[in-house]
């Protein structure tokens, strides 16, 4: 199984790396060696790459949909504003209001109190319907 352009085992081996175990201390409770963890991680690492590079050219080809989010924006209000820039450009959302107002809740914690954004947000949909959310950067 898959999760985007990692394996099962790419994201294992980032989370147990994040958590500060070394890659020998991975290898061994993943029963593998510590060469194999190495090219996991470097795998994992140039995918991720490969993702970033790919969404900077959607932006700046003008090949997504950017959708800003003020400060104060109530978050059962995004969902619709997706919706209508969406149908604008016309993109086939990806997503139904749940999966929406779900995902800006879990990919913008630090940008939202209680069901208001407090920081400004930057929604990109993609020429595939789908969407990433930005905080923005400290």
């Amino acid at each position: 199984m898959n999760v985007g352009l990692l394996t099962l085992r790419q994201v294992q081996v980032l989370s147990m790396r994040k958590k500060g175990l070394s890659q020998a201390e991975v290898a061994k409770q993943l029963r593998t060696s510590r060469e194999n963890v190495t090219m996991l991680e470097k795998r994992a690492w140039q995918n991720i790459d490969k993702a970033r590079a790919t969404l900077i050219a959607l932006q700046t080809y003008g090949l997504s949909v950017r959708v800003p989010i003020r400060p104060g924006t109530h978050l059962v209000d995004i969902p619709r504003v997706m919706i209508d820039r969406a149908d604008k450009a016309n993109v086939a959302l990806r997503a139904n209001f749940t999966r929406i107002y779900e995902d800006i809740r879990f990919k913008a914690k630090r940008s939202i109190r209680g069901a208001r954004v407090m920081e400004p947000l930057t929604i990109w949909i993609m020429p595939d319907g789908d969407f990433t959310v930005e905080e923005k950067r400290d």
